[in-house]
Order: structure tokens, then C-alpha cells, then sequence
């Protein structure tokens, strides 16, 4: 019995239906294509119907190469880290800084400009970093006050009033001064300096899209009336102007400044000298002591709490037990003056403490959590620190930087620490 050849019927109707599915979305997304086709016919150089396409295959790529890029061509350039101030409280925010900025950037130089106390001891710890350039410990000597920096400073809201200010201008300079001699004794340039200072506890590693050519780089918030001054990123014609803060100040009372605070002189300097300024949302707070009342007025302080997931860039934080968070935030931060002591704060970024008083007992544990394991142990093992430790923990520092202005490390040691 013969068979008749098999016959391949077509489904007409279940192909007609995937049809008409396929054609409901093909043509929204031609209608898609050919708008952003027209649009950059005229936004463009040249007319490129398919640069849309493009623009959806690589962007995502694109963006994600440069920063790659990025790293790269900083991981072969020369920078200087200038670190600035008193230790404070470096057991928390020193092995940060070197996580996070020193060995983010293997190749960079440390140039430490501090004055000599009993927190001293603390940067012991920077024997942990990679490079150290310059080691500069000073002893505090009153600096005189002159005419000029009577009319363009004003002692309203620092600490110490205007010889506070020209001590802290003194130190940032004094990184400078640093960072040209190394230059000129080892013949050659930096390409970037990053001046921070040395209570800024880092929660993230500092990113190489902070690093902006001919511009000087700030944090937002925190602007007090002019630029944000906690954290500064620029290649070295605009850092050399940026860390001019004294030898700019005779520049400003010519231009008429008067009745400046740091923040104000600080705008003042780059805008007389034609510096651009560019601010990023940065990863660090400035850990403080200082009382703050809660909840702040409108030109208040609010003080983050450590665990806060920031970017906070450079805001007033400790650790603490958080007491406002969610709309509270919200209702805290509507009532702050944006250009005193605002910071970010949307989509959950900041947590608060009550900082009225002194830091909570039991802060440490808070601390410990927050940080990690590997920081806990740096603060445990400042917190257990004898003098012979201290000491020969700076006699390896000493041997690392090339050039040391500073204590003997015994004394430095014997001022902070007890002996046993």
C-alpha cells in the first residue's frame, strides 16, 4: 500500500497572532528610534539615523570604560595627598583615610602638616601607608595678627577666633610649601594634589571621577556663606591656589573682602584668581567633639550619625545611637539654611544624633559595628598603645618619609601616653 507524500500545513492564525504581538512592539520602538534620530540630526555634527542605536549598545559601556580609563591614567600620575590638622580622634578616621585614598592610589605621596599635642601619638598609624612623602609636626606659636587679616577675617564661629583661622591657614600652606620642595629636590610635577583633612572618616573609596582637569573640586553642603573648605581636588595650578591661604589674604583685602569666615575666604581666593570650582557629593564626614544643639535652628549645625550611608561630604558626625531618620530628617533638613549647614540628606543618605552632649558611653561598640573588624582593631590598638610601641611605631614612620620636621618620637609618645 502506497503512501501519499506527507503534508506541512501552516498554522495561519497562531502566526497571525505572533505577528501582531511582534508588530506591538517593534513599532514603538521604531516610533523611539526614529524621534532620537531627528532629534540628533540637529543636536549633532553629522546626520546619523542609527546614533541612537549606538547610543543604547554603548553608552552603558561607554561610561563604565571611562572611569576604568580614568583610574588608570590616575594610577600612572603623580599625586600628593596633603593632610591637614590636629589627630584628634585618628584612631577612628586615620585608617580610613588610608584605605580609602592612599592605598585606592598606590602611587600617591603623603605630606602630613599638623601641630604637635597630646593626640599626636595617633599617627603612628601612618606607618600603614603606602608612601610618605613629608612628615611636618609643629609646635603651636601664636602667629601675628595683622591689619590686613583683622579687616578680611572674622573671629564669628571659629573656635579660636581669627588666630584659629591663621593657624589652620598655616598648616594648609604649610602642605604647599612641602609639596614644592619635594618637587623641586626630586625634579619633577605633580599632576594632582588632594587636600583633606585629618578628621574625615571615609566610608567609600574616593572615586576617580573627583579628579577634574582645570578645575578645583569641592564638597557640597557645609558652605557656611562661600565653598564648602573640608576637602579640595585639583591638578596643581589650581591647588597651588587653593592652598594659598595666607599668602592670598593681602589679595583680598586689596580686592575689599571684609568680615570673612573660612569658608567665605576660601570662595573669595578661587573666584579673585579665576579658579573654577565644580562640587561633588563626596564619602567622608569630619568627626567631631563639639556640642551641637538638637534639633537644629535654621543656621544650627546637624551632626550624621556614623552609619549614616552618605555621601555626607564633610558633614559634622559621630558615632552614635540614631535619633531622627526618615521624615524626621526630611522635617530637620526643610528647616536648615542651604547655603549655612545643609547637607544631603534625600533618599535615606543621612541619619542624626543629638549632639548637645558629650559622645554616648558605649560609642565604641557603635564605632566597632560601623566600621568593620579591620578599623575596630586600629582604634583598639591606639586605645592599648604604651610608649615603647609608640615609639618604635614612629621610628618606622621616620624611616619611610623622605623628609621629617618633627618631635623626637619619644616625646611625641610621652605626650599622649602614660607611662607604664
Amino acid at each position: 500500500m502506497s503512501k501519499s507524500p506527507r503534508k506541512f500545513s501552516t498554522p495561519v492564525k497562531w502566526v497571525s497572532e505572533i505577528n501582531w504581538r511582534l508588530t506591538g512592539l517593534i513599532i514603538p520602538l521604531v516610533l523611539f528610534l526614529m524621534f532620537f534620530s531627528l532629534h540628533y540630526s540637529y543636536t549633532s555634527n553629522g546626520f546619523n539615523a542609527f546614533y541612537p542605536v549606538q547610543l543604547l549598545l554603548h553608552l552603558p559601556f561607554a561610561r563604565d570604560n571611562d572611569q576604568v580609563s580614568n583610574k588608570e591614567e590616575l594610577l600612572r600620575s603623580k599625586i600628593a595627598v596633603c593632610l591637614v590638622g590636629g589627630a584628634r580622634r585618628f584612631e577612628l578616621t586615620g585608617p580610613s583615610i588610608i584605605e580609602n585614598i592612599l592605598k585606592e592610589y598606590p602611587n600617591s605621596d603623603l605630606f602630613l602638616s599638623s601641630p604637635l599635642d597630646s593626640d599626636t601619638f595617633k599617627f603612628s598609624l601612618l606607618k600603614f601607608a603606602p608612601h610618605v612623602a613629608a612628615v611636618r609636626i609643629i609646635q603651636p606659636q601664636p602667629l601675628p595678627e595683622n591689619e590686613s587679616y583683622a579687616r578680611v577675617l572674622t573671629p564669628h564661629n571659629s573656635p579660636n577666633g581669627i588666630q584659629g583661622l591663621l593657624q589652620y591657614f598655616n598648616l594648609v600652606e604649610g602642605c604647599l610649601t612641602m609639596i614644592k620642595s619635594h618637587q623641586k629636590k626630586n625634579n619633577f610635577m605633580y599632576d594632582w594634589v588632594v587636600r583633606t583633612r585629618v578628621d574625615g572618616y571615609w566610608n567609600a573609596p574616593l572615586g576617580p571621577q573627583n579628579f577634574v582637569p582645570g578645575k578645583y573640586l569641592v564638597p557640597p553642603g557645609s558652605s557656611y556663606g562661600g565653598l564648602n573648605d573640608r576637602l579640595g581636588i585639583g591638578d596643581l595650578t589650581t591647588s597651588t591656589v587653593a592652598l594659598s591661604r595666607l599668602s592670598l589674604i593681602p589679595h583680598l583685602d586689596s580686592a575689599g573682602f571684609t568680615n570673612l569666615n573660612s569658608e567665605a575666604a576660601f570662595k573669595a581666593q578661587l573666584t579673585t584668581q579665576n579658579v573654577s570650582y565644580v562640587a561633588n557629593r563626596l564619602p567622608f564626614c569630619v568627626v567631631s567633639d563639639r556640642r551641637y544643639d538638637f534639633p537644629p535652628g535654621q543656621f544650627g549645625v546637624p551632626v550624621a550619625a556614623l552609619s549614616s550611608p552618605g555621601p555626607l561630604s564633610g558633614a559634622k558626625c559621630r558615632p552614635c545611637t540614631v535619633v531622627c531618620e526618615g521624615l524626621c530628617v526630611e522635617s530637620v533638613m526643610e528647616s536648615v539654611e542651604k547655603e549655612w549647614s545643609w547637607t544631603d540628606w534625600e533618599n535615606g543618605a543621612l541619619s542624626l544624633c543629638d549632639a548637645h552632649k558629650e559622645w554616648e558611653s558605649g560609642w565604641e561598640k557603635i564605632f566597632d559595628q560601623v566600621a568593620g573588624k579591620k578599623h575596630a582593631n586600629a582604634r583598639k590598638r591606639i586605645e592599648r598603645m604604651k610608649i615603647g610601641e609608640c615609639v618604635r611605631d614612629f621610628d618606622e614612620l621616620r624611616k619611610k618619609s623622605a623628609y621629617w620636621s618633627a618631635p623626637p618620637g619619644d616625646e611625641i609618645c610621652t605626650l599622649g601616653l602614660s607611662p607604664p
